[in-house]
């Protein structure tokens, strides 16, 4: 679980004493948000339809009326349906097993592909491969450790802390280093401790919403901010800061550095926060509600709940986080 393991008994308690007016802001997107595949060509929005009937038809079992197709005394009518979703597609937690890298683990000379704590790429993180779950249930991949099923069978709940990047920055594509976070974090007496889980409220997931699944196909590849990944500062910062968690209301918590002819990570602080230090992403977070609310009440703290859906061997997972004042 990694850094998840800093959510404690006390960490519970301190965002419970958090709750003062026992009110409750749903932290997420609708999850058929941002709409089309345009923030992602491999992700697409979910799909509903209706199961099986009794008789094994497909996509049939919706409206059914049980007087007509089962007994003439029934005065029931049901529907079930199933979804097919991409788990990384709207407001979702990044999982352990969700990047790895190229690293020499055995000390041989020759890096492999691993993931945090040395699990094996194809070995741990299996597929894509036929029965990769080795259950016959069809799955082509299966993480046999590093799942997200071991943050829901713990529970994720503790503190968490807001920084509202957007009342302080415009909505341009720009980097924040240390100085700036710290600088915000100063204005509005933000305090981050050992265990806590870390926001940041930066306008994206507004926009993305205001767009009613209809986004701008190229803005929404480069708007509002995120953190700067090639401040050696912030990273440290994160990695001394022990937080339990790192969330963010845009696509990656990061942008894009540029690009280098020596070996690197497309993304630098997933690679350390996943790979390296155990620290889970949010990704795509709803926050706008809650930072105002914080702000017009002088706050930044609150209790935070956010378990990812236990379902075993994911590599991301879609979730309603909820934080209660």
């Amino acid at each position: 679980m990694g850094r998840i393991n800093l959510l404690t008994p006390e960490k519970v308690l301190q965002g419970v004493r958090e709750v003062e007016h026992g009110i409750s802001f749903s932290l997420s997107l609708p999850l058929d948000y941002p709409g089309g595949s345009a923030m992602n060509q491999r992700r697409y929005p979910p799909i509903l339809r209706p199961t099986e009937d009794l008789a094994h038809n497909q996509d049939t079992f919706y409206n059914v009326v049980a007087r007509d197709e089962i007994d003439p005394n029934f005065i029931d009518v049901w529907s079930d349906d199933v979804v097919t979703m991409w788990l990384q597609y709207s407001t979702q937690w990044d999982s352990l097993a969700h990047q790895g890298a190229l690293f020499d683990a055995d000390g041989d000379g020759v890096a492999e592909a691993v993931y945090y704590n040395g699990f094996r790429a194809g070995t741990d993180i299996v597929g894509p491969k036929e029965d990769a779950k080795g259950d016959g249930s069809g799955s082509k991949s299966f993480a046999r450790h590093l799942g997200l099923e071991h943050m829901a069978a713990h529970g994720v709940q503790g503190r968490g802390v807001l920084v509202d990047i957007a009342h302080h920055l415009n909505s341009d594509w720009q980097p924040v280093d240390l100085k700036t976070l710290q600088d915000i974090m100063k204005a509005d007496n933000v305090v981050v401790e050992p265990g806590d889980m870390l926001l940041l409220h930066t306008g994206f997931a507004t926009q993305v919403l205001a767009w009613e699944k209809n986004p701008d196909p190229d803005k929404i590849k480069a708007m509002y901010p995120y953190l700067d990944a090639t401040d050696d500062d912030l990273l440290q910062w994160i990695t001394d800061s022990q937080i339990s968690a790192l969330i963010a209301d845009n696509y990656a918590v990061e942008g894009w550095p540029p690009g280098s002819d020596t070996p690197h990570s497309l993304l630098p602080i997933h690679n350390l926060c996943l790979f390296k230090l155990g620290v889970p992403l949010g990704e795509l977070w709803y926050l706008h509600d809650l930072a105002k609310w914080l702000r017009e009440h002088n706050r930044s703290r609150f209790l935070l709940t956010a378990p990812p859906l236990y379902l075993p061997g994911t590599q991301g997972s879609p979730l309603t986080p909820v934080a209660t004042v």
